[in-house]
């Protein structure tokens, strides 16, 4: 997954994506949910000191910056388990 930043969070919501020094704006309010982390899958028991076992994950539809003839991408956006960091879990891009 790609690492991206999200400089600003206004309730909860991102208002915007960096993604590889370029600034790509929401089209319409992200949706947000949780997903259960599959430590199970790596280990027999849920790693020491880690007490999450839900990350956060935002679908948002972006365009680059204000340019009104950019495509529209549909990203998932996924904060890492210890609620850092974000990154960039598959991709599409919708005809404009």
């Amino acid at each position: 997954m790609e690492q991206i930043y999200i400089p600003a969070v206004e309730q909860g919501a991102p208002a915007v994506v960096v993604r590889g020094g370029r600034e790509w704006r929401m089209v319409v309010e992200p949706v947000r949910w949780f997903e259960r982390v599959a430590w199970w899958e790596k280990s027999r028991r849920m790693p020491r000191g880690q007490g999450r076992v839900d990350v956060e994950v935002w679908q948002v539809q972006v365009r680059l910056g204000n340019n009104l003839a950019s495509g529209i991408a549909t990203w998932e956006l996924v904060r890492d388990g210890s609620g850092g960091g974000w990154s960039i879990r598959g991709e599409e891009l919708a005809a404009a």
